[in-house]
């Protein structure tokens, strides 16, 4: 009770600290811009926002920033403790009345952009002692609608592809008349033409003026051999082009095939120019990652010709990664995951991409016997085609990617050893520039389980469900994961959306072959090569949204919801404990460390020393808020519900058994690399008696209350 009231108290006294204690005498803070705007509803205050140019300070929460009131600790000298103040705070946005016009003019100018000619912008200021406020009330007026468009285009070959072309023009009689819609039009027929053969045109050809002296609105739609910048006299036909001579041009030390590049490329003399086709070649020249630039350069030879230089400038052939996750909890579970990989991007000199992986997971409690190791090493091979499908025959800029990989892991617990040894392969690819595919049409794990405690097989022997998770067994399946994004840069810069479904079958074809297969005297299993062989499905969905918002969008709000099923059925009793969901970890449920949450209701399982919970359902929720704080750190607020569950828990005490947790989170982001520190407070715990089941803030401190977690980018 005494540290909630001092907490209380602190955050009292932050908030009646002076916001503008430093704010030059006679001048003001700019507390707000508010955008106020009435007209036909189609624009809206967000429409003109970014159109500001002078941004108010920004508010975590209710008109309050605690960073501008830590500014104002400072005495403004920059000197000593004063400095420390000013770096860590926010500094006060001092009000400027000469950016109010040039906001209304900025204003002004997009809403004539818009097609609203008649618009008025009016700003009001208030000050408040030494607030400033700014109302910007804005009226849109009318627009007007096109009533007739009069097309004059150049005769010749090119009048009979536009004409071919003007079911496809997009300002139409009825449409609204506005520079936006005109612009729009340009960028789309330019394109469309230069697809055709026309190299060199573009959308300044385009020439666009509209009459509104007789009442109506008659659009002239123009078409010229010059362009906006050129005076008529340069006026000339406007020809297509054919390609002439095709030269590619890569360093001299850089072992390549040049046969694949040829192959890649699907510029070829004789062709008509075709912008589509130069950027399908330059992103299959790309997709090879070899490169560290791929340019495509078109010079006119005479006024039919070009020819085209293609200039690859040579990268990074060999490199390493390394990522480390850290988590520990109030009961002193203490947890290291670090990777190491390394990778090759042309190893037989045909882009073909060699990633060699080294994995490790330590979990131990300091001054006990409690400990468990895990080893991975994996290797993938890599080619830049569909084995089995002529390249040439490939019309489109993806190129699909085919896989070989094979993997060992050694688990070494209290319980028992396992070895798991597994082989895949694949396909990998993009369609369009959104969604990313991954197709295994086969995938083959060989579980061997030894050195099984006393203890942990009596457990084995008492418990059917965990006896056919752990049993030595054969996994052949066919696997997918399908993933979509708004956003496919490394790090969005503005708000995004992605989804992502994965799907693993296993054991449908082999039970075609049952017949020949001997049955297990114990088990009843069909067993393939001495070990029965997996039967099941699984399928996850993850969904997730990043709103970004605020000045220079540094602040944002980030959603996900992640679910999962699985079954097992025919020559299996329950999924492959490989295979089954869990819940907890520095990217899941914050208040847990992995593997401690679930199944449902469930406490921890003493069978396992470190915890091993699982589920064949999981649901879970996540909410995240992010902001900026100062130099290259970021703050973080969240919460997340979920679990993970047996198929026959799923009962009307479904809700009861979702687990809750909050917490607070500290990144460094230095671009090329995010490092995060989050701790979770559980609020909800399932596992505690009925009635204990929520927690007081006073727990959330106490034994087993909390989880803290080190790991290496967002956690979503």
């Amino acid at each position: 009770m005494r540290r909630t009231a001092c907490i209380f108290l602190a955050a009292l006294a932050l908030a009646g600290c002076s916001t503008t204690r430093l704010v030059p005498e006679g001048e003001y803070r700019l507390a707000s811009n508010k955008i106020e705007v009435s007209g036909d509803g189609k624009v809206s205050p967000a429409d003109l926002s970014p159109y500001l140019r002078q941004q108010s300070n920004s508010y975590l929460a209710f008109g309050w920033n605690p960073f501008l009131n830590i500014y104002n600790w400072s005495n403004g000298s920059g000197a000593g403790i004063n400095g420390f103040w000013e770096k860590i705070g926010t500094p006060p946005v001092i009000f400027n009345p000469q950016l109010v016009g040039s906001t209304v003019e900025n204003m002004t100018t997009r809403l004539e952009y818009l097609g609203y000619y008649d618009a008025k912008v009016v700003p009001e200021v208030s000050t408040v002692r030494r607030l400033a406020k700014v109302r910007y009330l804005v009226e849109t007026g009318e627009r007007r609608k096109i009533d007739e468009v009069v097309y004059d285009i150049p005769e010749g070959d090119f009048a009979r592809d536009f004409y071919a072309d003007t079911l496809a023009v997009s300002v139409k009689p009825g449409d609204y008349l506005s520079e936006q819609a005109l612009e729009a039009e340009t960028t789309r027929g330019a394109a469309h033409f230069r697809d055709l053969g026309y190299y060199g045109f573009n959308k300044n050809n385009y020439f666009f003026e509209a009459d509104t002296l007789s009442g109506r609105t008659v659009l002239h739609y123009r078409v010229r051999g010059y362009t906006r910048n050129e005076s008529a006299a340069t006026d000339s036909p406007i020809s297509r082009y054919r390609i002439n001579k095709v030269n590619i041009w890569y360093p001299a030390d850089l072992k390549f095939r040049e046969s694949l590049l040829r192959k890649l490329n699907r510029i070829q003399p004789g062709d008509l120019y075709s912008e589509s086709i130069v950027n399908t070649t330059y992103y299959r020249l790309s997709a090879l990652n070899v490169f560290n630039s791929v340019n495509i350069e078109m010079t006119p030879s005479d006024s039919a010709l070009v020819d085209c230089d293609i200039r690859l400038g040579e990268s990074n052939m060999m490199g390493f990664k390394l990522n480390a996750e850290v988590s520990s909890n109030s009961s002193g579970l203490l947890g290291a995951s670090p990777q190491l990989s390394f990778y090759h991007k042309n190893l037989f000199n045909g882009g073909e991409r060699l990633n060699l992986e080294f994995t490790g997971n330590w979990q131990f409690m300091p001054g006990t016997d409690v400990a468990s190791t895990e080893l991975g090493v994996s290797a993938s091979l890599s080619f830049p085609r569909a084995l089995g499908y002529p390249l040439e025959k490939a019309k489109g800029r993806n190129i699909p990617r085919t896989e070989f990989s094979a993997s060992y892991n050694y688990q070494n617990r209290p319980e028992y050893r396992r070895s798991i040894a597994g082989f895949t392969y694949g396909y990998t690819g993009q369609i369009g520039n959104q969604i990313f595919y991954q197709l295994y049409p086969l995938q083959v794990d060989f579980v061997k389980l030894y050195n099984i405690s006393a203890d942990f097989t009596q457990t084995l022997q008492e418990n059917p469900y965990l006896w056919d998770s752990f049993q030595d067994q054969i996994d052949a399946g066919i696997g997918m994961m399908l993933y979509h994004t708004t956003d496919a840069s490394i790090v969005p810069k503005s708000s995004y959306g992605f989804s992502r479904l994965s799907v693993d079958v296993s054991g449908n074809v082999l039970s075609f072959f049952n017949h020949f297969m001997p049955v297990s005297e114990v088990s009843g299993h069909r067993l393939l090569m001495g070990l029965p062989y997996n039967q099941y499905v699984r399928a996850e969905l993850e969904l997730g949204k990043v709103l970004r918002f605020g000045a220079n969008e540094g602040h944002a709000v980030a959603m996900r919801l992640d679910m999962g099923i699985g079954h097992a059925y025919g020559n299996s009793t329950a999924l492959p404990f490989e295979k089954q969901f869990y819940a907890g970890g520095s990217s899941s449920m914050r208040g847990w460390q992995v593997r401690t949450l679930g199944p449902g209701f469930s406490a921890i399982d003493n069978s396992f020393v470190i915890p091993s919970q699982t589920g064949d359902v999981k649901l879970e929720a996540n909410l995240e808020y992010r902001f900026d704080l100062f130099w290259k750190l970021e703050g973080a607020l969240f919460a997340d519900v979920g679990n993970v569950w047996r198929m026959n828990e799923i009962n009307h005490d479904f809700l009861q058994s979702i687990a809750g947790d909050w917490g607070v989170g500290l990144r460094v982001n230095l671009d090329f690399i995010l490092l995060r520190i989050d701790a979770g407070f559980k609020v909800h715990d399932p596992s505690r008696p009925s009635g204990q089941r929520w927690l007081r803030p006073a727990e959330w401190v106490g034994h087993d209350g909390y989880a803290i977690h080190f790991g290496v980018g967002y956690p979503f």
